[in-house]
């Protein structure tokens, strides 16, 4: 089944071709031809051919889109906003994965989550089989709200709304608040999915240059004045895919400046949890007036139970619920009641205080090797899992991250974060994904086959 499945990816069976017959398939591949007949009539019966009573088996129509998953890495694809996503997605156990933006499943708090599961099995009927209410678990989001005035953001609960993750809440928010072709500021570099994002909702995207401390004020200004934006989205604490943190100067230029022009600002803060001394939050100086503030369990709970949240001020929360019932209709409540039980047992709490531990320590280690290549951070940064690293000589990242690909790594080039396309001597390192001492042999001999041809370009100029 997976040959046949191969040919057809590959096209070296058409649509409408005819197979090898029963008794000269089992020949080839050596099995009998009660195996051959029952291979056919399962790829039947999956739709991939069909049977032709007294002539054969044929490939059917219409085609699939060719597949290169299916006959090797997708080495040929142009290394756009989505491609690392795909690569890492897509990749087999055996890819190492330093270009994606999540932890290791070992460094996930499996028994804690298999424990609340097991707890959960044994909840009410309406828990595991009714829908959720429109703003979600009533008492997640009162926990939500404890943890937010934390971090000295004071919200109600019910200015809380639940979402399946961070993803969503940003899709929901730019559905309700942009119309096609209004004008977006996003943080250059940022985060590479909010720039698919924001294609799809058909608005026009501007870049701000992204400092050590926050967005550049002066450019963020210019950018004000000649594009009239509706929103501008970013990270606050642990900026993706610097690893940066907002200064409160900055934050309160950036607020003024906001203020002034009646521009939204939406706070994207699904790393806080990773944050050893919480930093300068947008939505703690704004007071939820015109900055809307989301959060996500997947980066540091489980990617598979999909929680999120969207803070905002009580008018925008009644609008947002509404759009949220015409889109998704209920809540993910098995996830939201998972996450609460979690938060109140302690076991979140636990998981991640081991957990920035071991970030710090890989945050050090993997700075030091990647040195050693010559692969140097663009700054060290206080928390998190992201090194945003620059590589030497002028060599291109995209190059890099190709020859990586073939040879069994994901990387992430800098220009799939660059609106400007000017992040080409970047690369971004999640350093819980780069423990495996393959990867620095990998990127050695990455680093050597790119820069080959260009010292043979200046030898020959000589």
């Amino acid at each position: 089944m997976t040959a046949i499945r191969q040919r057809i990816a590959a096209r070296s069976l058409t649509p409408g071709a005819k197979l090898p017959s029963i008794r000269a398939l089992a020949k080839t591949m050596l099995v009998s031809t009660s195996t051959v007949v029952e291979a056919y009539e399962r790829l039947a019966a999956e739709g991939a051919i069909r049977s032709r009573p007294g002539s054969g088996f044929y490939v059917s129509s219409p085609l699939a889109p060719l597949s290169l998953a299916e006959i090797g890495p997708r080495l040929d694809r142009e290394v756009d906003p989505l491609w690392v996503s795909r690569q890492a997605l897509e990749a087999g156990e055996d890819i190492m994965k330093p270009g994606c933006g999540w932890l290791p499943a070992s460094w996930m708090p499996e028994a804690a989550l298999r424990r609340a599961f097991r707890t959960l099995a044994r909840a009410r009927d309406a828990t595991l089989t009714d829908y959720g209410s429109p703003l979600g678990l009533a008492p997640l989001r009162q926990l939500l709200a404890r943890r937010l005035g934390e971090r000295g953001i004071e919200v109600p609960p019910d200015q809380i709304m639940l979402t399946e993750s961070g993803t969503q809440a940003i899709d929901l928010l730019c559905r309700f608040l942009l119309e096609p072709g209004d004008a977006v500021l996003v943080d250059d570099p940022c985060y590479f999915n909010f720039h698919a994002l924001l294609r799809a909702q058909r608005a026009k995207v501007a870049g701000v240059p992204y400092t050590p401390s926050g967005p550049d004020i002066d450019m963020f200004a210019q950018a004000l004045a000649e594009h009239r934006p509706r929103l501008y989205i970013t990270n606050s604490a642990i900026h993706n895919p610097t690893g940066a943190t907002l200064s409160p100067v900055v934050a309160h230029r950036l607020l003024k400046l906001a203020d002034q022009s009646g521009l939204i600002i939406v706070e994207d803060d699904i790393f806080a949890d990773f944050e050893h001394t919480p930093a300068p939050r947008l939505a703690a100086f704004d007071g939820l007036d015109r900055v809307i503030h989301i959060g996500s369990f997947s980066k540091t709970l489980s990617a598979s139970v999909r929680c999120g949240f969207i803070a905002a001020s009580r008018g925008w929360i009644e609008g947002l619920t509404d759009l949220k019932l015409a889109t998704a209709f209920g809540g993910g409540r098995l996830s939201a009641e998972l996450v609460l039980m979690l938060l109140r047992d302690g076991s979140y709490r636990k998981h991640m205080e081991a957990l920035r531990l071991r970030l710090s320590r890989a945050m050090i280690e993997t700075s030091a090797r990647l040195k050693a290549l010559g692969i140097v951070p663009w700054i060290e940064p206080q928390a998190g899992m992201f090194l945003w690293c620059r590589l030497p000589g002028g060599i291109d990242a995209a190059d890099i991250a190709r020859r990586a690909l073939a040879d069994g790594a994901v990387l992430a080039p800098g220009n799939a974060f660059s609106l400007s396309q000017t992040a080409r001597g970047f690369l971004r390192f999640n350093v819980a994904q780069s423990t495996d001492e393959r990867l620095f042999a990998v990127l050695e001999r990455a680093l050597r086959q790119s820069q080959a041809p260009r010292d043979l370009a200046r030898q020959s100029e000589r």
